[in-house]
């Protein structure tokens, strides 16, 4: 088992159906980089359009980005 984490963060509240505290949450650490990108592409921000990163923590690389409502994008070199 790989001992990478990867953290779900925005400048503003990440809502979504999947996330379970939704009070205002900046930022989610998760051990499962599938699991951490498929929970960033089902969220958005309140208020809505702001970005939405997926960050390998020791490396420091952003993985997964989404910004607004439509855009994203992916890296898949780790």
């Amino acid at each position: 088992m790989s001992s990478a984490s990867y953290k779900i963060e925005s400048s503003h509240p990440i809502v979504g159906p999947l996330w379970a505290d939704q009070d205002s949450s900046k930022f989610l650490i998760l051990f499962d980089r599938a699991l951490a990108v498929v929970l960033a592409a089902k969220s958005r921000t309140f208020p809505s359009g702001h970005e939405i990163r997926v960050v390998h923590i020791p490396s420091g690389e952003v993985i997964y980005r989404k910004t607004g409502e439509s855009t994203a994008s992916f890296c898949d070199t780790l």
